[in-house]
């Protein structure tokens, strides 16, 4: 098999493609020959020792494939030889192959095709976990979602459209806000790269709160984090609910005393932990996703396709935030 490695802590120049020995599987383990690899911001972080999870090296980044089972380990029920499936693997999946957990392997429909079945767990489980679980999004109450051209960010529009909600997209470029109002964005915001400056801050404060009709918005989706963090706790409305989902642009310092003012809440929403503590409720949202995929009110958006040995660059497109939907690996 072959895999992109990380040998040391760098940037994605430091993946080296390194032929390794066939991995066996063992007791209630699965090995999956990879066909798609989706790639995620946290892919980004793994290999420079800036994530949550820091696995032993040498390790291949890559948190969720998509791919056929050809081997199974003993006491596996769940899948079969031949069975198309997608799984959470964490890290390794920029390779030709895995061992994962039975426990973390699903069958795709015969309609999904890799590369979307690649896409589909981390962003779109992340999303609906925050917007379902976490936000209890209702219908007619407005969203903000920052960054919102990026995996999670789509994932979230389509997310909070099925569930009824007016959406309001920020992004730092015309063509993503297009791409956005292309998704369903009922409203769009062009925000400043350098949002350290108060005035700034305040006037895209002001926007946001003009574009929700003058109250605030109900609920904030931030998957930019930074200077942008502030900004849009203060144009929550009363009892607003503003989740926490990740760092891009660095772990922002909020004043609490915004929370006192609005009634507000701040939510955290760490997906993977999620799943690993309420296993019934991910399977829940599982099947909540693989109905609204078969309804077509929600479809991973691919904007580009590199092959395995170019991961690195697959990776800067990732780091320099000029990702529209998702990015994937082809391992065909």
């Amino acid at each position: 098999m072959k895999a992109m490695l990380s040998t040391a802590p760098g940037g994605p120049e430091t993946l080296e493609l390194t032929e390794m020995p066939q991995p066996e599987p063992k007791k209630g383990q699965v090995r999956i020959r990879i066909r798609a690899a989706g790639l995620n911001f946290p892919d980004t972080l793994i290999i420079k020792d800036l994530y949550q999870m820091k696995p032993p090296r040498p390790f291949a980044p890559g948190g969720e494939v998509s791919g056929d089972v050809d081997a199974v380990g003993e006491g596996v029920s769940n899948v079969a030889v031949g069975d198309r499936v997608l799984a959470m693997t964490g890290f390794g999946g920029f390779a030709t192959d895995i061992i994962v957990d039975a426990e973390r392997v699903l069958k795709i429909p015969d309609a999904m095709p890799y590369d979307e079945a690649s896409c589909l767990v981390l962003t779109y489980g992340t999303s609906h976990h925050a917007l379902k679980n976490r936000a209890e999004i209702q219908p007619g109450e407005s969203l903000l979602i920052m960054g919102a051209a990026g995996g999670v960010g789509v994932a979230a529009i389509e997310l909070a459209k099925a569930a009824g909600a007016r959406v309001i997209a920020a992004v730092s470029s015309e063509d993503k806000a297009q791409f956005c109002r292309d998704l369903g964005a009922d409203e769009t915001i062009i925000y400043s790269r350098d949002m350290d400056d108060r005035a700034t801050q305040k006037a895209f404060s002001d926007e946001i709160k003009k574009l929700s009709g003058g109250e605030g918005v109900d609920v904030v989706y931030d998957a930019v984090g930074g200077a942008y963090a502030e900004p849009a706790v203060r144009a929550l409305a009363w009892k607003g609910r503003y989740l926490v989902v990740g760092f891009p642009a660095g772990i922002p310092k909020i004043p609490l005393n915004l929370t006192l003012l609005k009634g507000s809440q701040i939510m955290g929403v760490f997906w993977g932990a999620h799943t690993a503590r309420e296993p019934k409720v991910h399977a829940e949202n599982m099947a909540d996703l693989f109905r609204m995929y078969a309804d077509g009110q929600i479809k991973p958006r691919i904007s580009a396709r590199y092959p395995l040995e170019k991961a690195a660059d697959a990776l800067n497109l990732m780091q320099d935030r000029k990702v529209q939907g998702k990015v994937v690996l082809d391992v065909q």
